[in-house]
């Protein structure tokens, strides 16, 4: 893993000053993202959300339209709760659940506003873009730099 956990607390310092306080570490999947970021999170003492795990146990007894409508929000509450600046957000495929109906790119920079995110990302970015699977993959996600207006850190190789 090319991935430096100095790399991603500079970042996220850098990123404190942009309007979209988002860093994304970006590689595919089984890279060790959650280790690298894991291990950041302990360095600075930053606050870590598994977000599978916690998103999950708070919708269980929603209906399938309802957690499509309160998944955002649900979201938000975890990270205002989390305390401390930034939160780590690692383990975010659910934000993919086509049932949830969710633009991921856009749920994690609306909560990059008001506070600064450190999120996972199991993809690649390049000169086209940023993408989440492979493009054959259900929850396929592509974005074009045009959208990219957020600092990322990529495993080498898959950086524009």
């Amino acid at each position: 893993m090319n991935l430096l956990v100095e790399d991603i607390i500079q970042a996220a310092e850098k990123a404190r000053d942009l309007y979209h306080r988002l860093v994304l570490v970006v590689a595919p999947s089984g890279q060790g993202k959650t280790g690298v970021v894991k291990q950041a999170a302990e360095t600075r003492d930053w606050p870590s959300i598994n977000v599978n795990l916690e998103l999950s146990k708070r919708m269980l007894d929603l209906t399938a339209r309802q957690r499509a409508l309160q998944a955002p929000t649900v979201l938000r509450d975890l990270v205002k709760g989390a305390g401390g600046d930034p939160v780590v957000l690692d383990n975010n495929e659910i934000l993919f659940d086509r049932t949830l109906q969710l633009d991921p790119l856009r749920v994690l920079k609306n909560l990059s506003r008001t506070k600064t995110i450190v999120a996972t990302w199991n993809g690649q970015i390049d000169e086209r873009g940023l993408t989440y699977a492979e493009p054959d993959h259900p929850e396929y996600q592509h974005y074009p730099m045009s959208e990219v207006d957020f600092l990322y850190v990529a495993k080498e190789g898959t950086e524009a």
